[in-house]
């Protein structure tokens, strides 16, 4: 497996200081190796230690580095992409005049990798002609400039120069790093646990909170793919092109039998209840009748009906959620409903799984490979399944599907409900 991008983050003194927190987290979050670099007037803003305990390394803050002579060197030449968020009026000008007077400004220009700066100031300062001048003339020398936006600013007032969203500035960085390695790619990806209803008020469910899948969904959009996300889950998905609401599993068969025949990938990382009732009552049952007799029936299994009519080339990625003998289960599951990836954890362990923010998986493969992720965010799992749906792509890429009658043609049959 490997490593992920090395990014130097830059953060400069400016009151949007306290919102490089959140994309330094983000950036860990998303498998990046994060080399945070503050000056001495974001030290007035922020902690040198917050910074230091959510990066991948302490924060660097000085030229004159006694266990390294020349830190701006081996800052600049190993990153892969530098981040300055928030950039300030006084970084854009040492910046575009090169001037250096501090380690960031001398890392920007000692490197020879990909730079975004995300400005962040008062409205005033943004549309001061000198400002201006100075991002237009970074731009021309390919930098990337993520713009501010407006809302409430420092002081109270509206205006345009607020620090853009951190969604946006971590998705600009892994956009600087190349192109997308999931660029054009259509993608189905479920979420969430399934409730088959017992009456108007009580139903049969599990413990998924779609947290998983969500992140799968939003890692993939920023990886390049055209997502439709179909969930149960009202959590966000920013980037992802669909989001399909449903709550039973025959709503989740039927919505995604109806998009899978055009997907390059599947990924049911959805919890789908295996049974429901036969009958739904129609009234909510009352306890004074004592307790009522639930018979069930078998759901529709969708992964498996899936994998019956997956077209050539289509990868199709399965989850298990294990309490006992996962390797066992999950090979088997793999084989059985035709699988080309099987995910498995074990829910019983600490911290995996049902609605935690960690996750601990092993990736199994139909080519017998099996791949251990250890315990890390669900951002983190959701990119290490990404890395294997990419590394399958790359070695047998799926025929497109460009003739919409051909499309048509390999629907695959609604199952029996």
């Amino acid at each position: 497996m490997q490593p992920g991008p090395r990014v130097v983050l830059g953060v400069t003194g400016g009151i949007a200081a306290y919102k490089a927190i959140e994309v330094c987290r983000r950036l860990v979050d998303a498998g990046a190796h994060v080399q945070p670099v503050l000056t001495q007037g974001a030290l007035r803003f922020v902690g040198e230690t917050t910074f230091s305990a959510l990066a991948s390394e302490p924060v660097k803050t000085s030229l004159w580095s006694e266990s390294d002579p020349i830190p701006h060197t081996r800052l600049g030449q190993g990153a892969d992409v530098i981040v300055v968020a928030p950039a300030t009026a006084r970084l854009l000008a040492d910046y575009a005049t090169g001037r250096s007077n501090d380690l960031l400004t001398a890392t920007l220009l000692a490197t020879r990798a990909p730079v975004v700066v995300c400005p962040a100031m008062h409205t005033e300062m943004w549309e001061h002609p000198a400002v201006q001048e100075n991002l237009a003339t970074l731009r021309r020398r390919g930098v990337v400039v993520v713009d501010p936006e407006s809302g409430r600013l420092a002081g109270g007032d509206i205006g345009h120069g607020r620090l853009a969203d951190p969604t946006r500035i971590v998705n600009a960085v892994f956009a600087a790093l190349g192109p997308p390695d999931l660029d054009g790619v259509n993608m189905v990806v479920t979420a969430g646990g399934t409730r088959e209803a017992i009456d108007p008020v009580r139903f049969i469910g599990n413990r998924s909170s779609g947290k998983q899948g969500h992140a799968l969904a939003v890692a993939a959009a920023r990886r390049g793919a055209r997502v439709t996300l179909i969930t149960t889950a009202s959590l966000p998905a920013p980037g992802v092109s669909d989001v399909v609401a449903v709550v039973s599993a025959a709503e989740m068969h039927d919505a995604v039998m109806a998009r899978a025949a055009s997907a390059d990938v599947v990924v049911m990382a959805a919890a789908v209840a295996d049974f429901r009732p036969v009958t739904v009552a129609d009234h909510k049952i009352k306890k004074a009748g004592g307790p009522p007799e639930i018979r069930l029936e078998p759901t529709v299994d969708i992964l498996a009906a899936l994998g019956r009519h997956k077209r050539a080339g289509q990868i199709l990625v399965g989850f298990a959620a294990e309490t006992t003998d996962v390797a066992t289960h999950a090979r088997s599951k793999l084989e059985a409903k035709g699988a080309d990836l099987l995910v498995a954890n074990d829910v019983s362990a600490p911290a995996t799984g049902f609605e935690h923010d960690t996750n601990e998986v092993i990736i199994y493969g139909a080519d017998g490979t099996a791949t251990p992720v250890p315990m890390t965010t669900k951002e983190g799992v959701a990119e290490r399944i990404l890395d294997a749906v990419a590394g399958l792509r790359l070695h047998s890429p799926p025929p497109r599907i460009d003739n919409p009658d051909q499309q048509a043609q390999t629907t695959p049959p609604k199952e029996q409900q």
